[in-house]
């Protein structure tokens, strides 16, 4: 990704002189997510049949993927909401980019300065706690994520999930290495099966043919 590239930020200077910049620390960055990060919001669904923030998420939700199955198998289903508008953007889903909006334009500057000066400081905090809910309830960031089955994996459990995978791939390597040196040590290993013939790459002797003619 572009978490590790290095900006040039010589061009545009007429002397050529500047410096390079991480893309992490680049205004750029920060512009393009700032303008993007709320439109993500649209790929969540509302899932009524869990609590707090763990509502919205990627994936379909329980209540609806059991609506779809249900469907599948020829079965009417009566519902409020037209079938067609069942995986549309829910009216809450739409109210929760409206406020994540009016969010990052209220607090644009607490943001920016968050990301040139305390990028080591959690997000959460610097922002929500200190800013944004400054004299509310803030119980909200208390909440933990719980995943259920059918949801879309974070970068983060991704990560773990191929760490998990390389991790088990390497013991299965170390493990067969070990075996195979094992076996070349022991006494009844192929090496030790061989004739000396075998070993040595020697042909067996084995009697000339000849005719009657080849007496004369």
């Amino acid at each position: 990704g572009k978490t590790k590239e290095v900006i040039d930020t010589k061009y545009g200077f007429l002397d050529g002189k500047g410096s390079g910049i991480k893309y992490t620390q680049s205004d750029i960055r920060l512009i393009e997510v700032t303008e993007t990060i709320c439109k993500r919001l649209l790929d969540y669904n509302l899932h009524k049949e869990r609590t707090g923030s763990n509502r919205f998420a990627k994936g379909m939700s329980e209540t609806f993927e059991t609506l779809h199955n249900l469907v599948h198998k020829g079965v009417k289903v009566v519902m409020d909401i037209p079938y067609e508008l069942w995986n549309e953007t829910s009216a809450e889903v739409a109210d929760l980019k409206k406020q994540c909006d009016v969010l990052v334009e209220e607090f644009e500057d607490v943001i920016e300065d968050w990301y040139k000066h305390h990028q080591k400081e959690d997000l959460a905090q610097f922002l929500c706690a200190n800013h944004v809910l400054k004299g509310k309830d803030t119980s909200c960031l208390a909440e933990q994520w719980s995943s259920k089955k059918g949801d879309v994996a974070t970068a983060g459990e991704r990560a773990k999930k191929k760490n998990g995978k390389n991790k088990k791939a390497a013991e299965r390597k170390k493990e067969n290495k070990k075996e195979n040196v094992e076996e070349a040590k022991s006494p009844l290993g192929p090496s030790a099966e061989g004739s000396p013939e075998e070993e040595g790459d020697i042909q067996p002797k084995a009697p000339l043919a000849h005719s009657p003619a080849d007496e004369l």
